[in-house]
């Protein structure tokens, strides 16, 4: 199943003895397009700290109740490395976040999760495996995640003109990645939302907030239409990939 990615953001984070806190922001990787961790603010009983929740961590959503639960316990996240949301957070970071919890680096290995296509802890040595992983001595500097609230509104450029800004993400919720932008149309095509796949994104211009996409306006306009009231299914992506005659992800 697909949801929005801003579902989540208010929901309580319930470890296994209290409520942690609540959702704040969704770290994702532009690289590999996946939803990487929660930014979760934790209210009173920490001092109104900021963790990171990793996918690795998440045993349910009960999207009824506004609920993401976790097999953790307050004492494991409270002596978690702390995090300062106000800097880039580096590959240096996650490592040591990683190793805390004892999760393989999801950038090790050539699928979303490192040697995985979902964010499923190994039944080998976790240590044994991020020491041998290729890749996870990359520096610092070489940082990929971004802030999902912060790109928000990003200017979505098409090849020869523009076609909105971006509203929010379809995340998958078993893999957490990142399966389309749901873009807003109204600057042009007042009342009108069209998702377009991440791996057709030309290039990220951070500076100018603007998301160049491998589409032409026209081909948008005409594309399927996407209604933020009802689920996108494998019919309608079926459909959006047959209007633009292209491979889906899934083949």
């Amino acid at each position: 199943m697909l949801y929005r990615m801003e579902k989540l953001i208010g929901m309580s984070i319930a470890a296994s003895d209290g409520e942690i806190g609540r959702v704040k922001d969704i770290y994702f990787d532009d690289h590999k397009w996946a939803a990487r961790y929660l930014v979760v603010q934790t209210g009173g009983w920490l001092e109104d700290r900021k963790v990171l929740i990793s996918p690795y961590a998440i045993t349910g959503i009960d999207w009824d109740l506004r609920v993401v639960q976790v097999d953790l316990t307050k004492q494991r996240v409270k002596e978690s490395p702390s995090i300062d949301t106000n800097k880039p957070v580096s590959r240096q970071h996650e490592m040591e976040f990683s190793g805390y919890y004892g999760y393989p680096y999801y950038w090790s290995g050539p699928f979303s999760w490192g040697e995985s296509l979902y964010p499923l802890l190994p039944t080998g040595a976790v240590a044994h495996i991020n020491q041998a992983a290729p890749g996870h001595t990359e520096l610092p500097a070489d940082r990929h995640l971004r802030s999902a609230r912060a790109v928000t509104n990003y200017h979505i450029q098409a090849t020869d003109d523009s076609i909105g800004h971006l509203e929010d993400f379809l995340v998958d919720d078993e893999s957490w990645a990142i399966r389309y932008l749901v873009v807003d149309t109204q600057n042009w095509w007042p009342g009108k939302h069209v998702v377009i796949p991440p791996q057709w994104i030309k290039r990220l211009d951070w500076e100018e907030m603007r998301v160049h996409v491998d589409v032409t306006r026209n081909t948008v306009q005409h594309a399927p239409e996407y209604d933020p009231s009802l689920e996108f299914s494998r019919a309608s992506e079926t459909s959006l990939y047959q209007h633009y005659a292209r491979a889906s992800y899934w083949q």
